[in-house]
């Protein structure tokens, strides 16, 4: 890896970090230079990893350098790309389309963001892009990068301040 604080890269269905490999998920329809949303990809880039968020009622407090956040009933992420708070955390109830972060079964129960289409926010450039654990099956996500919770919670645990993942298609 060659760019300054990356920690993590992704190439295709392979995860790297700090000497680790691991398998990964990610978009049904791939890897994308031009994200859009809901075209089911993962964008290629380098993104600085953001803020974990965990689900306190299933796992511990996770250790990490990274800002962290419990995930409550009443919290989701816009999806809505004619929404004011378009790829955003918000509270529900919500009049807009967004995403639950309270889910049932366990692929948010840890959870990092990434600064995908945040700086600024463009509309219909791809929202709730993730690291969250991958689905019992192993199937692709809708444009987040999955990994076992082991392995999300190793790099949680091994994140620093501007730690930055590299996405990139095998």
């Amino acid at each position: 890896m060659t760019e300054t604080n990356v920690f993590i890269e992704v190439r295709g269905n392979q995860g790297f970090c700090k000497g680790k490999t691991f398998p990964v998920t990610y978009g049904k329809n791939g890897f994308s230079q031009e994200k859009i949303e809901g075209d089911k990809c993962t964008p290629i880039g380098i993104f600085t990893l953001q803020t974990v968020y965990y689900r306190p009622d299933r796992i511990a407090t996770p250790h990490t350098a990274l800002p962290k956040v419990e995930i409550t009933p009443h919290m989701g992420w816009c999806d809505d790309p004619n929404a004011p708070d378009y790829n955003q955390l918000i509270g529900k109830p919500y009049e807009f389309r967004h995403e639950d972060l309270w889910r049932e079964d366990h692929l948010y129960d840890l959870l990092i963001t990434i600064d995908h289409n945040t700086h600024p926010t463009v509309k219909d450039k791809g929202s709730a892009v993730f690291i969250h654990v991958a689905s019992p099956h192993w199937g692709p996500t809708a444009g987040c990068i999955g990994m076992s919770f082991q392995d999300l919670l190793f790099v949680v645990e091994a994140a620093e301040a501007n730690s930055k993942i590299s996405l990139a298609a095998a």
